[in-house]
Parts: C-alpha cells; structure tokens; sequence
C-alpha cells in the first residue's frame, strides 16, 4: 500500500476510477443540497477540510522521502499546492482577494485532475487515496467558503485572477529552467495521459494552455454570476 513500485496498475476510467469519482460527485451534492441542516456542523466541517489538506501535503513529503523517491520536482509548488495553501490560509485568516484567485484555480481544476489524473498507483494504494481525496478537498473547501463563509466573487475579478495567476507563472516559469522541474505544467505536459497531453507542443502547448485557462475560468465563473444573480433578485424582492 506504501511501497514505491507496487500496484502501478491504474486505468483510466476504470471500475475504481469511477466510483470514486461518483463519490465525489454524491458528497458534493449533499453539501450542496443540505447546506442549512449541515450549517451548525459548519466548525467541524472546516477544520476537517483544513486536517485533510495539511495531512495531504505533509504525508506525501514523507512518503516520497521514506521511499527514496524524493527529488527537487516534487517541491509543493504545483498549482494544486498552491490552491491548498491559500485554502489553508484562508481558513485561519478570511481574505476575499485570496478568495477571488482559489474560486479560478481550486475549484474545476482540481476535478479536470479527478478525470484525467496524473496518477499510476491504482486502490488502495496510498497514492491513489491521497491523491483524489486532497483533489477533492480542495475543491470541498472552496465550495464550503461559498456555501458557509459568504465569499462571492465580482465579474471583475475573472480578468483580476487570470492576470495575477499569470504573473505566479512567470517566476515558476524559470524555476523550471533552473531546476529541471516542470511546475504548472510549464514544460511540457504530464508524464501520464491526461487533457494536457492534447494541448500540443513547443508555442502551441503555451497557447493553448492559455485559452484553456480563460475557458476554465469562464466556466468556473458562471454558476458564480447565476447564484449572485439570484441573491440579488431576491434581495430586491424583500
């Protein structure tokens, strides 16, 4: 369950694949759906997403490190990472200008990973639980800083966010060049079969990252605008 070599039989869209991705489909509905019988149990709901993101990140470190697997690329700078640690903040300090960046990176991206993961372990293998459980955290946490928090996000900040994520990518950019690594995804696509690997190559992979981006963001943005809407519908009402 622990070793480094074993179980690396993971499919895409296989029998366990699915379930756990219909798994996270049902929780997220039920947060969704019971939302007021869930907001007295909103405490315990927050720091048992804030325990499992910490855990995630700090128990794959140690895993890479116990199995002699650990190299500089496996640094917690990923954007996944980097959506966990502004959950981690804002669920000790509220900021809705931190808000407004995780709404656009933590919230589709983290299940575009659950579908096409970058994943080889197959279950129960411990990498395979961490990895969908964090992704799936992630993107809980942000659904709870909407449903139990408040945050809402202006349309302004869908050009905000993208410009200051492409400004995080410029210096993640050369850390790759230094390092050999390839955080973000800037150097080429994963080593597994994932929706990176039909963006192309050389200029076009950049190019098409970055529509792809506005394409997310856009998505992610619209049940935002819809429920805003709605508020602000019944706001007037009253």
């Amino acid at each position: 369950m622990f070793s480094a070599e074993g179980m690396q039989t993971f499919e895409l869209f296989s029998a366990s694949h699915i379930v756990t991705l219909i798994i996270f489909i049902l929780i997220t509905f039920l947060l969704i759906a019971f939302r007021k019988i869930l907001r007295p149990y909103r405490s315990i709901i927050k720091w048992t997403f804030f325990g499992i993101l910490v855990a995630s990140e700090v128990s794959h470190q140690i895993w890479l490190i116990a199995t002699n697997q650990w190299e500089v690329g496996d640094l917690p700078l990923h954007l996944c990472s980097v959506s966990t640690f502004i959950c981690i903040f804002l669920f000790l300090k509220p900021s809705n200008k931190a808000f407004y960046l995780v709404f656009f990176t933590g919230l589709l991206p983290p299940i575009l990973s659950m579908v096409t993961p970058e994943l080889f372990h197959q279950f129960p293998h411990y990498r395979f639980l961490k990895y969908f459980l964090h992704h799936a955290t992630i993107a809980w946490s942000v659904l709870y800083f909407i449903l139990f928090e408040g945050y809402r996000v202006p349309i302004k900040a869908v050009g905000t966010a993208f410009l200051l994520l492409n400004i995080i990518a410029v210096p993640i950019f050369f850390i790759n060049l230094l390092l050999d690594t390839n955080y973000f995804y800037l150097a080429n696509p994963t080593e597994s079969t994932t929706i990176l690997s039909y963006f192309g190559s050389g200029i076009m992979y950049y190019v098409t990252l970055e529509l792809a981006g506005v394409i997310v963001f856009l998505i992610t943005y619209f049940p935002m605008a819809l429920l805003m809407k709605k508020e602000k519908a019944v706001k007037s009402l009253n």
